[in-house]
């Protein structure tokens, strides 16, 4: 690679940013750079990388940046910090129409995704790249990051062999605890792995939800069992073809099992309720390298006392109440507090007072 003195600059957004960390600490393997327009288009229309290996989501990086193939481009974080580079391979523009009906199955500017790739433009810089360090994270984050390399060894380091990992972009409620515990029940550890990177407006901030995970680690779940961490990768919210992705991170942080609920990454009324788990159905999960773990819509219901699912539950619907991530930021915003039957006391109080500061802040 050419030399920092003659290379370009570019300073990465923050959803970049994001997938160069990804690529360089191993979380995205096995690509080792930004995808180039074959990988690209064969991602959009197979679900795979040319090579053959299952990818779902195209890894590209847009930018007006005048560079051609040869040159090196030095990268730096939003905040300024320099981060590595990228031996440029090509420069090619890619259908933004067609990666958007293909791989969110809409050209809807409403859906956050595809408003992403819209404003990021259709002219990609693809080609490997090389780190010299990974994007800064806030200290109640940098605290629990783990690389895969890491937590690969913290399973060993336990003798874990059958892992478990959870997700979600939103604060762990009832439904979570119940299904991560259930799924606990049959495998040697969880992972508590919450995504940090951007995500749309009005989703809750992820060091308010990375606090309702520690204060359930210390009251309610056994610390031999379980390791929390952070995925630094940002929302597209592409619904089904995000559960396989997160799948894929997951396996390469070690993992052996990945628990996919209701509408896993989904947003809006985009996709099927239980669309993130049907495109399984269509993938040979040895390949994949982790198996998907299934999980029906839960509820508290007031005649089982507890969580239950259709599954498990022969009560009627009026015994059950359902609340959604949304009705809680509704709740929330209204200055309500969320019921016992859907989170515990000691996460709810977080999160009123998360937003009792932000109403201050904004003048609400």
């Amino acid at each position: 690679m050419g030399s920092p003195e003659t290379a370009l600059a570019l300073t990465l957004s923050a959803r970049q940013a994001s997938d160069f960390e990804l690529l360089s600490n191993g979380g995205f393997a096995p690509l080792e750079g930004f995808m180039g327009a074959a990988d690209w288009r064969s991602v959009c229309e197979r679900m795979r990388l040319e090579s053959g290996e299952i990818w779902s989501i195209p890894i590209t990086l847009a930018t007006d940046l005048e560079a051609s193939a040869g040159d090196v481009v030095e990268l730096s974080a939003p905040n300024g910090k320099r981060l590595g580079r990228l031996e440029v391979s090509e420069v090619f523009d890619r259908d933004v129409d067609t990666e958007a009906e293909l791989v969110y199955r809409t050209t809807d500017d409403e859906h956050p995704g595809v408003a992403a790739i819209r404003r990021e433009g259709t002219r990609c810089l693809a080609g490997p790249i090389e780190a010299v360090a990974l994007p800064d994270h806030e200290k109640a984050f940098a605290r629990r990051y783990l690389t895969p390399e890491e937590s690969r060894k913290a399973f060993a380091d336990r003798g874990w062999k059958r892992i478990v990992a959870f997700q979600t972009r939103n604060p762990i409620h009832r439904a979570h605890e119940y299904l991560t515990k259930a799924a606990l029940e049959v495998s040697d550890g969880l992972f508590l792995h919450p995504l940090i990177g951007e995500t749309k407006e009005g989703d809750i901030p992820a060091d308010v939800r990375m606090r309702c995970y520690e204060i359930l680690m210390e009251r309610y779940y056994h610390p031999e069992r379980v390791i929390l961490g952070v995925n630094p990768a940002k929302m597209h919210y592409a619904g089904p073809r995000e559960a396989v992705l997160h799948a894929i991170i997951r396996r390469n942080y070690g993992c052996t099992h990945f628990i996919v609920g209701r509408d896993h990454a989904g947003v809006g009324d985009y996709y099927g309720t239980y669309d993130a788990q049907r495109i399984f159905d269509d993938i040979d999960i040895g390949e994949l390298g982790i198996e998907p773990l299934f999980f029906e819509h839960t509820f508290w219901c007031q005649d089982c006392e507890g969580m239950a699912s259709d599954k498990t539950c022969p009560h009627p619907q009026e015994s059950h109440l359902f609340l959604s991530g949304t009705k809680v930021r509704e709740m929330l915003s209204r200055g309500e507090t969320p019921p016992h039957e859907f989170t515990r006391e000691e996460v709810a109080a977080i999160l009123m007072d998360a937003y009792g500061k932000e109403s201050a802040t904004d003048g609400r």
